[in-house]
């Protein structure tokens, strides 16, 4: 039953050969890959807005120099990341970059930023989707959490079905909302130009007592928040057909100018409108509703933008597992983050990223504002370590025309640097958890890295030397009765070993003689030695006997345990039964010296 279900959910098995057809067209890559950076325009806007309309209304006119200032540093990370891309075509991203140019140390911090952004991003797309949808649904605002988690869970479901048909599914949303924004764009702007906007825009250019560079300082790094989700392309260029690069920067080009033109035409839009952050409805729905009034077009803006914050966490299920494989063949991840699924994807990374995910929305109750501060610190991070890693590299291998790519790398990182400055310095009571996080997960890959050396260092043999010893072997049955359970056991014993000897653990001495006697009437050509238990345990005294065979023959012989175990033929019978075999090989598992078999014997009935 369980596998049925999981085949309606997850599809058939693929074969191996049949990975070249999970392979990503431009078209398709751009919706997958693009859908985090394209969604933060329902958001970005937002942010800046939600910092200035602190001082006064009058104030909101400073988003647009910095909502320029943001295109600016979009135009520079797009230049960068299209260079990282030809510079290291397997992928990987920063990650790859800061440990190939600054060290191993680095890059850990790279990817470790990079995965826990992946988890944020997911949370935060499904925060904003819900946003969205309770915007234009105000009842479901108490069941925003449910809401979210719902999201996380058909997103996972969908990505362990593959890249390749969840590109297929998501490609129609993501460029219904691109459409939807430029329906939007051009009906808003319509309405500027001919004079139906009746709102009172704030006065542009008036100074405004109270504004601060600090203040515009932490707008301009909330602005920012439109620019996660843009180095995806580049972590997950494996993903592209061939030539893999070259379409993969063709994408990165194509993402930059769509998100580029959504963003500060929405930014110009909410000036216009005179649009002021609310707490129970988003920018992006006032502007739609001065617009078109709340009727067909506004509810189908509302939809499909909810629909793109949704799948903007299908960028990270994209390029989270990749990433995790990354880390995992370098021995800085559990080797399971390289196990392909079924359906050819990296199952492990996605039910992963699914579970964390959605532990955060639980325990930050899906507060979407809360989120972004420490989702955009993520992102910057691995921004600033990628540009200063592709400096050194330029420095140091200067090909022909390196002068030029170094300036635009040099710009992004001390760019990038600021903004991740920025953020420390006036979202701190928000960010300063990362100073934990971070580190913690640092700790952890140079703890299974260090796992993974000790492991191979005790495993490693010498070809001409190691080879195997030939000794005997001694097999100990533990037996609690004389049944065909024991009777199975014995004869698949015989059939390795003439050393063998059953062990019989009574509480009493009566108890003890009834089972000599038996075991005497039956002769199976196996000698019993019965042993005493005061204290009514049965594994303490069969260890000790197991200590003492291991003690006496271990320079000669194997020692093996030799479990007898009836398999049930319905999974409830299990608990009519006590589990003395299980409890005895959990003890004895731990032992160097002494092998464990357990000889099952199936019921009938």
């Amino acid at each position: 039953m369980v596998t049925k279900l999981k085949r309606f959910l997850i599809g058939r098995p693929m074969k191996t050969d049949e990975l070249t057809e999970e392979k990503l067209s431009k078209l398709k890559a751009l919706a997958v890959l693009s859908s985090d950076a394209l969604s933060s325009v329902a958001y970005g806007t937002e942010q800046i807005l939600l910092v200035l309309i602190t001082v006064g209304a009058a104030a909101l006119w400073y988003s647009i120099p910095i909502s320029f200032a943001v295109l600016g540093l979009l135009t520079v990370l797009i230049l960068s990341y299209r260079q990282t891309i030809y510079a290291y075509p397997t992928g990987g991203g920063a990650y790859i970059v800061a440990k190939d140019n600054l060290g191993t140390s680095v890059g850990l911090v790279a990817g470790g930023s990079l995965l826990v952004d992946y988890i944020l991003t997911v949370a935060v797309s499904s925060s904003a989707g819900t946003d969205a949808i309770t915007s234009a649904f105000p009842t479901f605002h108490e069941h925003r959490v449910m809401i979210a988690l719902l999201m996380i869970l058909t997103l996972t479901i969908l990505n362990l079905r593959g890249i390749t048909e969840s590109a297929t599914i998501l490609m129609y949303p993501v460029y219904l909302f691109v459409f939807a924004v430029f329906l939007l764009i051009i009906g808003g702007g319509y309405q500027w130009m001919t004079g139906n906007v009746h709102a009172q825009a704030p006065a542009y250019g008036v100074a405004v007592p109270g504004i601060t560079l600090f203040l515009l300082l932490k707008a301009f790094s909330s602005g920012c928040s439109a620019l996660t989700g843009v180095e995806a392309v580049s972590n997950a260029i494996p993903n592209f057909r061939d030539s893999a690069p070259r379409n993969a920067a063709r994408t990165l080009i194509i993402m930059g100018v769509i998100l580029g033109i959504m963003f500060i035409s929405i930014s110009l839009l909410a000036y216009v409108y005179g649009i002021a952050p609310k707490a129970d409805e988003t920018v992006v729905s006032q502007i739609a509703s001065a617009v078109f009034g709340r009727g067909i077009i506004y509810y189908f803006i509302q939809a499909v933008t909810s629909l793109i914050l949704f799948l903007a966490a299908n960028t990270a299920f994209a390029a989270f597992p990749l990433l995790a494989f990354m880390l995992s063949k370098d021995r800085f991840l559990p080797n399971m983050f390289m196990v392909r699924g079924d359906r050819l994807g990296f199952s492990n990374g996605i039910i992963f990223l699914g579970i964390f995910s959605a532990l955060l929305i639980i325990v930050s109750e899906g507060d979407t504002e809360n989120l972004i501060p420490l989702y955009a610190i993520g992102v910057f991070v691995p921004f600033t370590l990628s540009q200063t890693g592709m400096m050194k590299r330029w420095i140091t291998k200067k090909p022909a025309g390196w002068l030029l790519p170094f300036v635009i790398n040099t710009v992004g990182m001390l760019t990038t640097l600021t903004i991740t400055l920025i953020f420390l310095i006036t979202k701190f009571s928000q960010v300063w958890m990362i100073f934990l996080f971070l580190p913690a997960v640092i700790f952890a890959f140079k703890k299974v890295n260090q796992h993974y050396r000790d492991l191979a260092e005790q495993l490693r043999i010498d070809l001409s030397t190691d080879k195997p010893e030939k000794k005997g072997s001694v097999i100990v049955i533990p037996v609690a009765g004389i049944t065909q359970v024991v009777r199975n056991t014995i004869s698949y014993a015989q059939s390795l070993s003439d050393d063998i000897v059953a062990v019989y653990v009574g509480f009493d001495e009566e108890e003890i003689k009834k089972m000599e006697e038996k075991w005497e009437e039956w002769n199976p050509g196996v000698r019993l030695i019965t042993l005493r238990s005061r204290y009514r345990s049965i594994v303490r005294p069969l260890s000790k006997f197991i200590d003492t065979v291991e003690w006496k023959t271990s320079a000669t012989d194997h020692v093996t345990v030799m479990i007898p175990q009836f398999i049930t033929k319905r999974w409830w019978h299990n608990l009519l039964h006590n589990q003395t075999s299980l409890l005895l090989r959990a003890y004895l598992f731990a032992r160097q010296d002494v092998k464990i078999t357990t000889v099952p014997y199936r019921l009938k009935k």
